[in-house]
């Protein structure tokens, strides 16, 4: 379906064109009318659909129509991690330029500023993690009762963080006759409560099985052994030609160290972690963008909703410790019709892991082998973390790899055996990134569509 067909208005539909899509994907094509129409929704997709698009365009035009208030915003996204609220600031900057809207951005991790005063003028969209807002609405600084269109999005992620008796807080504080959309990638349990508690009459879309396989992502499990990690990455981002990749680490320290790791080793590499205040955050998401470095190791603080075209790989260091997790790592790739390749390190330790991610996702991930493959490293091999004395060096170990300046494509969790934390949990290794794992500055704001 074309967006022309669904109802946009004409400024909407030019920013739109001007962004270089025509046709809606099937969750947007479900979504956009029925919000336009202000009925509750329930959406259900995997991500990569195209579902911050699917809230973020109705959205701009319902909110064209009227005036914000100091301190009461006028509509409310709620996302479990900074990163993902940034997300969503950025498709609201891209597809709002031709409309006058103002909003703030709520999250943890960076200077209050001149951004409190744009709040205390009032806002049409306040995007927030559920932690910072329940902050500054008890400080006094935030008016809930203005707001009459509420979105919860990665609603499967806030609760794996603990956070919905914060949500649960937040719904009560907003007006009950209220246009309320909540997307998730799965639908438990405690999510189907939340939705039949806060929704009314929703309409649900499913554009998609939520843990199904993306064909568009070749997935392979390439067998190792803890103390050889290094090296195997290594070997596969040399035989896989890597343009663009982000590789996922269960833990904090192992992200720092392996970044360190492959930069030592001449690649342009960088870092994205919990322990980064949100300034040095952003500013490697946007040299990852860019191109300055094209391998971001990352924590699973990115796992969802970075959104980069062109990453060509993705690589699982560590196994990662849920199932569900996996499908949120891998969809970094293969977005927007584009194909992709992930790869999963795997130690005997990781065989539980495997089987329910495949439980999950219905699908037994074939072994890497052959074609250049790097061969598994014996167990009492040493560990690589510097080059031997006299090992046969290469061009790869000193120099930055030519790929590394190509141009990206276009497309539109001892670690080993530690056990899986519990699903009802505030954060894994990396913290809640919310404002919640002690104090931290507020919020930064930004208008868009003068």
């Amino acid at each position: 379906m074309k967006f022309a067909d669904i109802g946009l208005s004409d400024e909407l539909l030019r920013a739109i064109d001007e962004s270089g899509y025509a046709e809606a994907t099937p969750i947007q094509a479900g979504v956009i009318p029925s919000v336009l129409m202000m009925r509750d929704i329930i959406g259900i997709a995997q991500t990569g659909t195209g579902k911050t698009a699917s809230f973020v365009l109705p959205m701009i035009d319902i909110l064209a129509h009227g005036r914000a208030r100091a301190r009461m915003p006028r509509s409310l996204i709620l996302a479990p991690t900074r990163e993902l609220a940034a997300q969503v600031a950025e498709n609201f900057e891209k597809y709002g330029k031709y409309h006058k809207l103002s909003m703030a951005l709520l999250i943890g991790g960076v200077q209050m500023g001149d951004q409190v005063k744009a709040l205390e003028k009032g806002v049409d969209v306040l995007i927030a993690t559920p932690g910072r807002l329940m902050d500054l609405f008890e400080r006094g600084k935030i008016l809930l009762t203005g707001c009459n269109l509420l979105v919860i999005d990665e609603a499967d992620r806030m609760l794996d963080m603990g956070f919905i008796p914060d949500i649960e807080n937040i719904c009560t504080k907003l007006p009950a006759n209220r246009q309320t959309l909540l997307f998730s990638a799965t639908m438990p349990p405690p999510i189907k409560k939340l939705a039949d508690k806060f929704l009314s009459n929703p309409k649900t879309i499913e554009v998609a099985r939520p843990a199904s396989r993306n064909e568009n992502i070749e997935q392979f499990l390439v067998k190792t052994a803890e103390r050889g990690k290094r090296d195997t990455l290594r070997g596969l981002i040399e035989s896989e030609k890597v343009h663009t990749a982000i590789v996922f680490c269960n833990r904090k320290t192992t992200v720092r160290e392996l970044a360190k790791a492959l930069q030592r080793a001449g690649y342009k590499a960088g870092e994205i972690q919990g322990d980064m205040d949100q300034s040095s955050r952003t500013a490697e998401l946007d040299r990852f963008k860019a191109g300055t470095i094209n391998i971001l190791v990352a924590s699973d603080v990115a796992a969802r909703g970075l959104d980069v075209k062109g990453v060509s790989h993705v690589f699982n260091f560590d196994a990662p410790w849920h199932p569900d997790d996996y499908v949120h790592r891998i969809g970094r790739t293969g977005r927007a019709g584009a194909k992709g390749r992930a790869f999963t390190l795997v130690t005997p330790s990781d065989d539980e892991a495997i089987d329910n991610i495949q439980k999950l996702t219905g699908y037994k991930i074939p072994v890497h082998g052959g074609g250049g493959a790097p061969q598994p490293v014996a167990e009492g091999e040493p560990d690589e973390r510097e080059p031997r004395r006299g090992r046969r060096s290469s061009a790869k170990a000193t120099k930055e790899p030519k790929r590394a300046a190509e141009t990206p494509a276009k497309a539109p969790q001892k670690d080993a055996d530690r056990k899986p934390a519990p699903r009802a949990r505030r954060d894994e290794d990396d913290g809640p990134d919310d404002g919640w794992n002690g104090p931290m500055p507020d919020f930064l704001s930004v208008g868009f569509g003068s």
